[in-house]
């Protein structure tokens, strides 16, 4: 999974935008001193945004790489009768034997 680095001033970066300084803050110190009532308490409370942060990221992850798969894709719209039509010319120029030609015949019409 690739993560991406941003610039900035503040040493530690949260994913949840919507917590005020001075809760992250309040956070930090209760997972300091309580750390395992601290964590169930935050997967009670927060567990949903979590989530949705996850499933927003996957998303974006997901189109990228649909992006990405479309971009690379090659998609051969040749006809099978254009194919064998270049087949025949080819084997007319005598670039091919018959034993190619039948073989690219029988690869055009699968």
């Amino acid at each position: 999974m690739r993560c991406r680095v941003e610039e900035s001033n503040h040493p530690v970066r949260f994913r949840d935008h919507s917590l005020s300084g001075a809760a992250k803050t309040l956070w930090v110190l209760f997972l300091v001193f309580l750390p395992f009532l601290a964590a169930f308490v935050y997967l009670i409370a927060r567990g949903k945004g979590m989530t949705e942060r996850s499933a927003a990221q996957q998303r974006r992850a997901q189109e990228q790489f649909a992006g990405y798969v479309q971009s690379v894709a090659v998609f051969d719209a040749t006809a099978p009768t254009e194919k064998i039509a270049r087949a025949r010319e080819l084997l007319d120029a005598g670039t091919i034997d018959q034993a190619e030609l039948d073989r690219l015949k029988a690869k055009a019409l699968a």
